[in-house]
């Protein structure tokens, strides 16, 4: 069936097709109507759930990290300050091994207060254990929040769905609302409290099992990246629409190479279209996987990193990212910061103006 939705709409509609059984809910803008629209089809009987509306953010992971340790599938979603406000349930999640998925809509961080898209949110809990998935359209958000509950259920680690606050979230675009059939199986959590054979969540651990814990993760992640690979592939012959963990455009023969995430990484497509007329061969590269991070392939390329986030003192938080595994000279821009108009003309413009290496600052160099 085809609709026009929001982003958000389609982030309740997939959680909806997902058969979830436990919903917490904190409204937080512009992520609000991700939990309204769930509400509304809980009240209209359209959606079976239980609906749990909680006193705060940290409140609500809380309560999915309950659901998810009895062996219910789980979901919340949330923002920017609702986000950070979860930072300590956050760790848990991913330390007790719980696969819920939690759609967090990009919007930058106070103060100065201020409700548009940037990414630095999410990519402050780059290190909490959780998988992260940078969203561009309509139909990817929906797509990816299905293959997020598949793979979670695999590898045993929550998964964050993110998607650009009012770019993305408020935009209405076409929609295929995929009736996924058994695409995503009943959970089946070994983990899962049980009164008939009772464990504990979280006891304390000395020095000589703590790190073994953490290994955990590391190896569950890398399984992660494989996992995801399947999951892809099986989506792609069920449904007809392919990712990857990156999504190339025209890079086959290009001599540089744009990298950003979410909208403004789509942006850059049709910058790299106009900069092709010109005679500049320029490719772009869409990271859509960030946790885990991609291996990716910029030998020989003039490598440009569009950064909607920053990391004081150090830089372009994917920039850096991509230099630790690549060692090559990367022209870092920061731009699109707390929702910073970037239009392609303005990307096209940034790379004939580019340097082998650096960092420029869109709006203020």
């Amino acid at each position: 069936m085809k609709k026009m939705s929001t982003g958000n709409q389609a982030v309740a509609l997939a959680v909806k097709e997902s058969d979830v059984e436990v919903v917490a809910a904190y409204p937080i803008t512009p992520q609000t109507e991700v939990v309204e629209t769930i509400a509304s089809m809980v009240e209209k009987n359209t959606m079976k759930c239980a609906y749990i509306r909680v006193e705060s953010e940290h409140s609500a992971l809380a309560a999915c990290i309950g659901a998810s340790a009895s062996g219910a599938r789980a979901f919340t979603a949330t923002s920017s300050h609702g986000l950070l406000y979860m930072h300590e349930m956050i760790h848990w999640a991913a330390g007790a091994r719980l696969p819920i998925v939690m759609a967090n809509i990009n919007r930058a961080v106070g103060p100065a207060w201020n409700i548009w898209a940037e990414h630095t949110d999410a990519l402050s809990q780059r290190d909490t254990g959780w998988m992260q998935f940078y969203a561009a359209t309509v139909q990817e958000v929906y797509d990816t929040v299905l293959m997020s509950y598949k793979l979670a259920e695999k590898v045993y680690l929550p998964a964050m769905v993110n998607l650009d606050g009012f770019i993305l979230s408020h935009s209405i675009q076409p929609l295929d609302i995929t009736d996924t059939g058994d695409f995503i199986p009943p959970i089946d959590m070994p983990h899962a409290l049980n009164t008939d054979d009772p464990v504990t969540y979280g006891n304390l651990t000395t020095p000589a099992d703590y790190y073994k814990f953490r290994h955990m993760i590391h190896t569950a992640m890398q399984r992660a990246d494989k996992e995801a690979r399947s999951i892809e592939k099986e989506f792609a012959e069920r449904f007809g629409r392919q990712y990857g963990p990156v999504m190339e455009y025209r890079t086959d023969d290009a001599e540089i190479v744009i990298l950003g995430m979410g909208t403004l990484a789509r942006e850059t497509e049709v910058a790299v279209d106009l900069l092709r007329k010109e005679g500049i061969k320029a490719g772009s590269i869409r990271i859509r996987q960030f946790r885990p991070f991609p291996k990716l392939d910029l030998d020989g390329k003039k490598v440009i990193v569009f950064d909607r986030d920053y990391s004081f003192g150090a830089g372009g938080i994917l920039a850096q990212e991509i230099r630790m595994r690549n060692d090559v000279p990367i022209y870092n821009v920061i731009a699109g910061l707390g929702g910073q108009d970037v239009s392609y003309n303005t990307i096209a413009d940034i790379v004939r103006k580019s340097k082998d290496e650096g960092e420029f600052w869109l709006g203020v160099d």
